[in-house]
């Protein structure tokens, strides 16, 4: 993993988090228990606060960036798909953003939600806890059932074990 100091900001990595050697982790960031950020993602703290609730996972080619007034904040056990862009909003836990989705300035996405793949959420869109959500701009399609619900969780816990194996069993050969 690349870490890296941001004038006076330093990444705060919580030692049972799980960071790929490829991963740049920069300025004013906090990756918190038990999270995972997978390879290519980059989280840059540079005018802003960017924290990681403890067991989320960021996926492989995330971005995830800040403007001044507009800090990152994911909750607990939370699933940020593959390259996914998360800009200076707010996640709450227990939900899953779907691989490709762009989340912009503003925006606060509940908890237990579901944004579907290639979703975009818009400055300042508010969706309320539960909700399944899919477009561009994204829509509220429906609320989530209680099922629906533990499968967000489920994801966030297959990436907690998945990290815990990486980081056990990967080794670099070349």
């Amino acid at each position: 993993m690349a870490v890296f100091k941001f004038n006076a900001d330093t990444p705060q990595i919580d030692s049972s988090a799980w960071i790929a050697h490829d991963a740049n982790i920069i300025g004013n960031v906090e990756v918190c228990k038990k999270a995972s950020v997978w390879f290519g993602a980059t989280l840059r703290g540079d005018n802003e606060k960017i924290l990681v609730g403890d067991g989320s996972n960021i996926q492989e080619n995330c971005v995830l960036h800040t403007d001044h007034g507009f800090p990152l904040e994911i909750g607990e056990n939370c699933t940020i798909g593959h390259s996914v862009i998360l800009h200076g909003c707010t996640i709450a836990e227990n939900t899953l953003i779907g691989m490709g989705s762009t989340i912009l300035n503003g925006a606060q996405i509940g908890k237990a939600c579901l944004i579907g793949a290639g979703s975009l959420i818009t400055e300042n869109k508010i969706i309320p806890d539960g909700s399944l959500v899919m477009g561009a701009p994204g829509k509220i399609i429906r609320k989530l059932d209680d099922e629906a619900k533990l499968n967000l969780i489920g994801s966030a816990v297959h990436y907690q074990e998945r990290a815990a194996e990486f980081n056990k069993n990967l080794t670099k050969i070349s």
